[in-house]
């Protein structure tokens, strides 16, 4: 059986139009809250990103980061003008407007340049794996003879042997910097300190190759035993050096010292030699000339090119001596032949900030070691009549 339909009364229906503008309506409403709340997350955003800025370290050479003081003055006084602001500004006094002066900390530390020796880059370098480091030098050779086609050959000399064991110390490093300094330094301390001990390491060990004593430490090639004696007689080990003809000075003819010296030296020696002098003594050298009229010493003529004095290199080590009574200024010889440096391994730092608290020590040590390896290497002149 079919059931009748229910009537709609035209008068209640609902119109079409009304219901359109309705949805339209809210959906205005409905993008007019998005925009709301996206303005909202960002307002919140940037927020949190001045909060962020504002807790940086203080910026490194033309930073822009805003700590909370500069903020408050310039919200409260620059831009929205509060009496309790109002006052003298001056640069000086943080409270009167310092906080407003920007200030800049350049992260290039600058520093002092030290004198470092450069023996170790003209020695013979070795790397070892323990402290008891030991070398065998052969003295004499092997000889030999001639001898007829059916003649007897009668036994020869075999080599005799030298041992050389570097004396070697530890070099050592503890400085300390707060927890409080090492968060809030506007650069990198820790590698700064790094660099310093570095430098510091070099200075040293360049000093104890030239004038070590041997105790705890290297022994230095001019505190090796020395004497006037010619190759083959002297005792292995011990350098020859050259009279300058004067007590206090180089004499009256240093430049025919200066050549005496050069060929004393073995031939296969001053292939690789090099003169060793600081700069007081290099200055003097450097206005010697030939009777001729020119200078001894000739300067380097490419970029990078060593000075030479009688046609040998001049490397300047400012812990040589400078020309006095007993003295030897002037060294000689082939270094990397003559004079044998042993490193355990490179510097080693180790962080400690347990120890001393609140400070952080860095405890860094280097073993090396040094000693004279063919006295017949390196020829000395020596400041006596």
């Amino acid at each position: 059986m079919d059931m009748p339909l229910p009537q709609t009364d035209p008068a209640t229906a609902p119109d079409p139009l009304e219901a359109s503008f309705d949805l339209v309506a809210r959906q205005d409403r409905a993008e007019s809250a998005i925009a709301t709340l996206r303005s909202d997350v960002d307002e919140v955003k940037a927020r949190v990103d001045r909060i962020g800025r504002a807790a940086v370290r203080p910026a490194l050479a033309g930073g822009e980061s805003e700590s909370p003081e500069v903020k408050g003055f310039v919200d409260g006084y620059l831009r929205r003008g509060r009496e309790a602001e109002v006052k003298s500004l001056s640069g000086t006094v943080p409270a009167d407007g310092g906080y407003a002066v920007p200030r800049q900390i350049d992260a290039a530390i600058a520093r002092e340049l030290t004198a470092i020796s450069p023996i170790r880059a003209i020695a013979q370098v070795v790397q070892t794996g323990s402290a008891g480091y030991r070398k065998l030098v052969t003295t004499g050779g092997t000889a030999s003879g001639w001898v007829s086609e059916t003649a007897a050959r009668p036994e020869t000399d075999t080599p005799n042997f030298a041992e050389i064991a570097p004396p070697s110390g530890e070099l050592y490093a503890n400085p300390a910097a707060s927890q409080a300094m090492l968060d809030d330094a506007g650069f990198d301390l820790e590698a700064w300190l790094a660099a310093e001990i570095a430098m510091e390491f070099a200075r040293a060990e360049g000093a104890a190759f030239v004038n070590g004593t041997g105790f705890d430490q290297p022994e230095g090639f001019l505190n090796a035993p020395a004497t006037s004696a010619a190759d083959g007689v002297r005792p292995f080990g011990t350098l020859q050096y050259i009279g300058s003809g004067n007590a206090t000075d180089l004499g009256s003819e240093p430049e025919v010292r200066l050549i005496d010296l050069v060929h004393t030296l073995k031939a296969g020696h001053r292939q690789g030699a090099s003169f060793v002098m600081n700069s007081a003594t290099l200055a003097s050298v450097r206005k010697l000339r030939t009777l001729d009229g020119g200078f001894l010493w000739q300067p380097g003529m490419v970029e990078g090119q060593p000075d030479r004095l009688l046609g040998y290199p001049v490397v300047e080590a400012e812990d040589m001596p400078d020309v006095g009574a007993g003295a030897c200024p002037i060294a000689f010889g082939n270094f990397r032949h003559g004079y044998l440096i042993a490193e355990r391994s490179a510097t080693q730092i180790l962080r400690d900030p347990f120890t001393n608290k609140p400070f952080v020590h860095f405890y860094a040590t280097r073993r090396v070691g040094g000693q004279v390896l063919d006295g017949a290497a390196i020829k000395l002149l020596k400041i006596e009549a």
